[in-house]
């Protein structure tokens, strides 16, 4: 696949087969990704923590929210949750004020995420959790602060990409089981 392939397939996946699983060696793999991506003043301030037994998936599940503009059921479906996380935390001992570099957390979910989707997975980034909870489930040291959860799995979805409505609204919505995700034309974004 070509780089703007994987963009493409590199969606917001909400629905996962729980039959595949993730191996933690794939997800080592994904992580070497992010560790050889770029780095503010390569300070590599991130750590990973790997989500695979069962009751830590549970209890990520349980402590994330996800597509908060889809109000009509519950994301992901009973049946189809990840089979595995990936926690990106800051780590202050590395550097104290981590959030003037967390420009370094996108781009290594991002790295992560198109390694996964090479490798016929996919996944989503979720913002949307209490970083004390997770730590406190996770039993993550002190000196580790959780930034973005990407949830990961074999999706079972289809997501499609289509341009803007007339009204120019941005939602991303669900016609009947397939993500819609509105986008932006090229033109639009160019400034001239």
């Amino acid at each position: 696949m070509m780089l703007k392939d994987l963009i493409i397939a590199s969606r917001s996946y909400r629905s996962f087969d729980e039959h595949v699983k993730i191996s933690e060696e794939m997800l080592c793999n994904w992580v070497d990704c992010a560790r050889l991506s770029p780095s503010s003043i390569n300070l590599q301030m991130l750590k990973f923590r790997l989500v695979t037994k069962q009751n830590e998936l549970d209890a990520m599940l349980a402590n994330t929210r996800w597509a908060g503009k889809i109000t009509d059921r519950k994301l992901p479906p009973e049946g189809h949750a990840p089979t595995a996380y990936i926690i990106i935390c800051a780590d202050t001992d590395v550097i104290a004020t981590a959030e003037h570099f967390l420009k370094d957390v996108g781009i290594c979910a991002q790295s992560i995420m198109l390694a996964a989707t090479e490798a016929g997975f996919g996944g989503c980034m979720i913002g949307s959790f209490s970083p004390k909870t997770v730590t406190e489930v996770l039993a993550l040291p002190d000196n580790l602060s959780p930034r973005l959860v990407l949830a990961l799995g074999k999706p079972d979805e289809t997501v499609v990409l289509t341009d803007l409505p007339a009204s120019g609204d941005t939602s991303y919505y669900r016609d009947g089981d397939t993500h819609v995700v509105p986008k932006r034309t090229l033109e639009e974004l160019i400034v001239k």
